[in-house]
Order: structure tokens, then C-alpha cells, then sequence
């Protein structure tokens, strides 16, 4: 037996309410800027967890600044409760955006977090704004389809 089979899948209704969870709590950058390109009210605030330095090295057009170690004295005075948040940091391989929305979630925000973070919103071609203004490197063909509008998925 593969190594894949030798712990069964889930039942179809277990997967079904995993990945619905999963999807609750969770989105993606090509989402996120799909949502902020349409023109008008996204229906959330993006917010950027990281440092003063993170943010003015580069950082998603539109997107609040607050570091999370703010969150707890800042947050009421910037959000609204009603409003849902996403959350991003650096990447996939920090916890940044995990601990803002573990932080707003307790003080009451509905929220997601974005996967893939800053990192994956650059090597997936998107502007990006930095101290010295706009920038934008060339989509990385690792992480998403270049020469199409979107992959499919």
C-alpha cells in the first residue's frame, strides 16, 4: 500500500467541514488582491502585523499598519468591529500574522489570515509599495501562472 493510503482519508463529511473551516480562517494572496483591484469597498481591512523597518522596506498598497505588539491598545481606535481583518507578516515561514489574528480575535474582530504573506504577494507579481514609492518585481513561476489572469484554482 502507498505510504498516501496507509492512514485513510477522511470521511466525505469530515473533509467537508475541515476544509470549511480551514477556508474560514484562511485566504490567499491572489484573493486579497483580486478583491482590492475591483474598485470600491473590499468588504475588509487588510493589516500589516510587522515592524516600522518591515513596513517601510515594503509593504501591500492599501494595508493598515499595526504591529502586533499594538494590537491590544491600538486596535480599537483603527477597526471596526464590524469589519472583517486579514492579516499578513513576512511569509509562510513566520507566525506574525497567526499571533494578529489570535490578538484581534480575542478582542472580538472576525478575521483570516493571508497565506503566503508579503513574501508570496511580491513573487506573485503585485505592487508593492516601499519608502521610495511603487515597485514591483516579475512574477515568480513557482508560485503562480505567469501570462494568464489567473490559475484556475
Amino acid at each position: 500500500m502507498p505510504s498516501v493510503l496507509r492512514v485513510a482519508p477522511a470521511a466525505p463529511a469530515e473533509a467537508a467541514a475541515h476544509f470549511r473551516a480551514s477556508l474560514a480562517l484562511y485566504t490567499d494572496v491572489s484573493d486579497v488582491a483580486a478583491a482590492l483591484a475591483s474598485g470600491g469597498d473590499p468588504g475588509f481591512v487588510l493589516l500589516d502585523s510587522r515592524s516600522e523597518g518591515a513596513w517601510d522596506q515594503g509593504h501591500v498598497p492599501g494595508a493598515l499598519h499595526l504591529p502586533t505588539a499594538r494590537i491590544a491598545e491600538r486596535a480599537a481606535d483603527l477597526l471596526d468591529p464590524a469589519v472583517p481583518v486579514v492579516t499578513y507578516c513576512w511569509g509562510p515561514g513566520c507566525d506574525g500574522a497567526a499571533r494578529a489574528a489570535l490578538a484581534l480575535a480575542e478582542l472580538g474582530y472576525r478575521v483570516k489570515e493571508m497565506l503566503g504573506g508579503f513574501e508570496y504577494w511580491v513573487r506573485e507579481g503585485y505592487v508593492y509599495e516601499t519608502s521610495r514609492g511603487p515597485e514591483r518585481r516579475a512574477a515568480d513561476p513557482l508560485t503562480t501562472v505567469v501570462d494568464a489572469d489567473a490559475c484556475g484554482c
